[in-house]
């Protein structure tokens, strides 16, 4: 097939999932085009099956705003001609379920008939889609799209009880290479002796630093576990909220054992030496780094917000708590740290869950979609 894909390029889950997914269809012989107006982060290596198509945007006097919406589906129509696309693939709802309606508009115009399937992400329903300013439009795309699917069941709820929606929703859940994240920490030992050299423990968070993640509740949950467990924290990522933390971590003096890395490309090697994964979230449709972390036989000790517990399971992969119950978060991460036992049936009940979610499982569920979608297309045509 001759996919194009339609995604955020940045470290946003639903950006590294296209991307990945992406990925995988290349390697399964697919044609993948990637629209969006720069290369994803993920997409560092070159491959035959791969096809970058950045979107240009102009610049005029006139607009104070760039109009991203119309260069994008002006960038669709050219790929889905010139490329002879089979199917658009666009994930996050807004704006991409929009302009890929419009561009199966223009090019139902010279003949060809291209449908889209919407991938729905979280935020793009939960918090930026409930807007009233743009609701209507994505109420309208998502019900326009040819077949729409959620990376949860809680997703799925959560999109028919905030909108409108006349079709249904395929949950096709979020996946991972458990065989890139596999545990190295043997190999990866001079890197935790660097992180930690008097053998403490190490908590890890990533994210993009915004509110929805809390990561002040990181710094607080670490805080309590250090007057405990000796440890260390590493904070992979960034984003608005991490000046406010850096200054947070000076004012309670933890600096010399939180380390603030930035963000990171191979996430598997900082993955490798962590000994617990924090993500005490506001909301995760999904939480795709909490899955990564256990395909690298990391326990999770999170909030049971959204679709989390669909991931982490309590008692098994980790520990759920309520979203800002800092101390409920704090003893159940001290409790594991402190029981060495426990610690190890965690990370074998973590990795035996991330299996579940094995990127082979999940690809063909994909695949039989489009084939579907595509089917449907061709039989509307007929008719």
């Amino acid at each position: 097939m001759r996919i194009g894909i339609v995604c955020y390029p940045t470290y946003g889950g639903s950006g590294v999932l296209a991307t990945e997914l992406g990925k995988a269809l290349a390697d399964k012989g697919h044609m993948v085009h990637f629209i969006t107006y720069q290369q994803p982060v993920r997409l560092n290596a070159f491959h035959a099956n791969i096809y970058y198509h950045e979107v240009q945007v102009p610049t005029y006097p006139l607009f104070d705003f760039p109009p991203y919406e119309s260069a994008l589906s002006s960038t669709m129509v050219d790929v889905i001609l010139n490329q002879q696309l089979d199917l658009l693939h666009v994930h996050y709802a807004i704006p991409h379920a929009s302009t890929a309606y419009l561009a199966k508009q223009i090019v139902s115009k010279q003949g060809r008939t291209v449908p889209f399937i919407t991938t729905l992400h979280g935020t793009d329903i939960t918090l930026v889609g409930k807007d009233k300013t743009y609701a209507p439009v994505v109420t309208f795309s998502i019900n326009e799209s040819d077949a729409i699917t959620a990376v949860s069941n809680n997703l799925r709820e959560e999109t028919y009880k905030s909108f409108q929606i006349e079709k249904d929703i395929e949950v096709i859940y979020n996946f991972v290479d458990t065989e890139r994240f596999k545990r190295r920490a043997s190999e990866l030992m001079h890197f935790r002796n660097a992180i930690a050299p008097n053998g403490e423990k190490i908590l890890l968070h990533v994210s993009n630093f915004r509110k929805v993640k809390r990561v002040p509740d990181v710094v607080k949950v670490f805080q309590k576990v250090r007057e405990r467990v000796p440890s260390k924290l590493l904070l992979v990522g960034d984003g608005p909220d991490r000046p406010a933390i850096e200054a947070m971590c000076r004012e309670m003096n933890l600096c010399g054992d939180i380390r603030f890395v930035g963000k990171q490309e191979q996430l598997e090697d900082v993955m490798s030496i962590a000994d617990l994964f924090v993500l005490p979230s506001d909301y995760e449709s999904f939480g795709l780094a909490a899955l990564e972390a256990m395909a690298a036989e990391v326990p999770v000790i999170s909030s049971n917000a959204g679709g989390l517990p669909e991931v982490n399971i309590h008692g098994k992969t980790g520990f759920l708590s309520p979203v800002g119950d800092v101390d409920s978060m704090a003893d159940n991460a001290i409790k594991l740290l402190e029981d060495e036992k426990l610690l190890a049936a965690m990370r074998k009940g973590a990795l035996e869950q991330a299996q579940r979610f094995h990127i082979d499982n999940i690809i063909p569920q994909y695949e039989a979609l489009y084939e579907e979608v595509m089917n449907r297309a061709l039989e509307s045509v007929d008719k």
